[in-house]
């Protein structure tokens, strides 16, 4: 989608403080980090959220997870602990319209969240 602004960071159109990369995912830096370790995963598919995947593209959630799971530990929150996020629609705080998940870690994680 042409002015999504995740669209543009897997394209490489917005520059990002890239950390993984393959043909179907690519994860960063979040710019406003919420823990020591916060990484956005996306699908470099337009998929504007969890409420749109079906049969086609469920298969990518899988592989965001595996993703998330390796990122854990290429950062050192694997032994400790991590939380991993997907806001789906404006009243969970969802504020790209791109499916989106968030790795976060390297602190305590209170509960419930927000």
């Amino acid at each position: 989608m042409a002015d999504c602004v995740f669209c543009k960071i897997a394209s490489g159109e917005i520059p990002s403080q890239m950390v993984y990369q393959d043909d179907a995912v690519v994860a960063f830096k979040d710019v406003n980090p919420q823990a020591p370790i916060h990484i956005l995963i996306i699908p470099r598919q337009h998929i504007p959220s969890l409420m749109d995947l079906d049969e086609s593209n469920a298969a990518i959630i899988g592989h965001i997870m595996l993703v998330a799971k390796n990122l854990a530990r290429q950062f050192g929150i694997d032994q400790g602990g991590f939380r991993i996020v997907s806001n789906c629609g404006a009243d969970a705080g969802q504020s790209v319209d791109h499916v989106h998940f968030h790795l976060l870690g390297g602190r305590s994680l209170q509960w419930p969240p927000g």
